[in-house]
């Protein structure tokens, strides 16, 4: 049993089973404050299952799952670990089209939240500072006056993320970013995510190689539930359990 004293995410012995299939079998995974973590596998690797046992989503059978060291996330449900500073950016990104960027982020801020606030909220100097700043973080200073539906699809990833941003999560589940961007949105991307990574802890998701390598960070590599492999991407890529069940196929 390691301690979990210093960690933002701890996974110990973590199982779960759907109809007799094993998604995850005693899986472990340490994430640090202000580090990042790549995750990679094959499909049916359990990389979803994972997201969803640390958001709340799914129990797990066994294992323990804690954040921030102390806080047990398998008595909690979604809204309360969400609230906790869990965030979660699915692949395909939910903006508000019909918004202007600016407005979309003043949404997604953590302010009041019945409706005589919302109805009476304007923002303060700090809501103000804070989009600027989220704004300049996700490459969207220019467009914050343009309707989310104009953005391109890296951008609308990019505003996406820089809504979770504005919850101010203590830790960021990042699905696959930057599955159909171009190669300047991919390489952008990465120093995006490098950079929030600086004050929050941040695991990806990704099956882009070269985006991986552009994180420059630890990576895990799952298989059947469980971690084949860890360390740089260069060992993990040279491991042969990992050639033979994932990048060989």
């Amino acid at each position: 049993m390691t301690d979990r004293t210093g960690t933002m995410l701890y996974l110990n012995g973590v199982s779960v089973s759907f109809d007799g299939f094993k998604a995850l079998n005693a899986l472990s995974i340490i994430v640090h404050p202000n580090e990042m973590l790549a995750i990679i596998g094959p499909n049916g690797a359990g990389k979803t299952t994972m997201m969803d046992i640390i958001t709340g989503k799914t129990r797990p059978d066994d294992g323990e799952v804690f954040f921030d060291g102390r806080t047990d996330l398998t008595k909690l449900d979604e809204a309360t670990i969400a609230n906790l500073g869990i965030g979660r950016k699915f692949q395909k990104p939910t903006v508000f089209e019909s918004h202007t960027v600016w407005d979309n982020l003043e949404l997604a801020l953590k302010k009041p939240r019945s409706v005589f606030a919302a109805l009476t909220y304007s923002p303060s100097r700090e809501d103000i500072a804070r989009i600027e700043e989220i704004l300049e973080t996700v490459r969207l200073t220019a467009r914050r006056n343009h309707l989310a539906a104009g953005l391109s699809h890296g951008q609308k990833q990019w505003l996406e993320i820089g809504m979770l941003l504005a919850q101010d999560p203590k830790l960021l589940l990042v699905d696959e970013p930057v599955a159909g961007m171009t190669d300047s949105e991919t390489e952008e991307t990465a120093k995006l995510l490098k950079q929030i990574a600086l004050t929050r802890s941040v695991v990806v998701v990704e099956h882009d190689m070269s985006f991986v390598r552009d994180l420059g960070t630890r990576v895990t590599c799952l298989a059947e539930g469980t971690v084949l492999a860890e360390g740089t991407l260069d060992q993990v890529s040279a491991n042969p359990l990992v050639i033979e069940r994932y990048l060989g196929r």
